[in-house]
């Protein structure tokens, strides 16, 4: 594992973004008390993927259109969940 300051990232973000791509892992840190892992994302992350980004949308358009069902006990939480 390798830990980087923020400007050392800046200046070789191509070396590190290999590295990562490698297999290695990297932290970035930023000040003292902030600090960040870099991930690489692939095509079947199934949380960046088109089909869950256009589930995520279809999503927020039933929220707005107000086609939600509201929970507020535990009973229906087991109910909706078949528990």
């Amino acid at each position: 594992m390798l830990i980087i300051s923020s400007r050392e990232f800046r200046q070789n973000q191509k070396q590190y973004f290999e590295k990562v791509d490698n297999g290695e892992h990297v932290i970035v840190q930023r000040g003292k008390d902030k600090s960040y892992a870099l991930t690489p994302i692939s095509e079947d992350d199934m949380y960046f993927n088109a089909e869950m980004l256009e589930r995520i949308k279809a999503s927020i358009l039933e929220v707005e259109k107000g086609d939600v069902k509201q929970i507020s006990s535990a009973k229906e939480i087991s109910d909706l969940l078949g528990l």
